[in-house]
């Protein structure tokens, strides 16, 4: 199994004043990854700190987190579990943040879990079959 790290858990981590890095003890018995859209939100995450040397620190991280873990890149195959996932929820009437169903594509298309922070995971549960874990700092 595996999870795709999404980030709520990332913010997560910092709000609580860890490091980043701790959140993958979270993971440590799975594969992780993160999609390319969550990479774009920390970067922009980065982009708007209030102090460059926050935004230093946060690229910091960012170069750390992703040197351990794989960025997945939105191809053909994720982009049609996105569709499937979209009509599906549009049917029943049910909104999703984009950037997130593509997070739940990228999962249901490797078949792993979602890592969430404690705050948001509500719609992710919309997702039949989708495994949700809570992060643990």
């Amino acid at each position: 199994m595996g999870l795709v790290i999404d980030t709520s858990a990332v913010v997560a981590a910092e709000r609580a004043g860890a490091e980043w890095e701790r959140l993958l003890t979270r993971v440590e018995d799975e594969i992780a990854v993160v999609p390319a859209i969550v990479y774009g939100e920390l970067l922009v995450g980065a982009r708007l700190a209030r102090s460059s040397s926050r935004g230093a620190t946060r690229r910091g991280r960012i170069a750390a987190l992703v040197g351990r873990v794989p960025v997945v890149e939105f191809g053909q195959e994720i982009a049609e579990h996105w569709a499937h996932l979209f009509a599906q929820l549009s049917r029943r009437g049910q909104l999703f943040p984009a950037n997130d169903l593509t997070v739940a594509a990228t999962a249901v298309h490797l078949g792993f879990g979602v890592l969430v922070g404690d705050r948001d995971e509500t719609h992710f549960r919309r997702i039949a079959g989708l495994r949700i874990e809570l992060v643990s700092i």
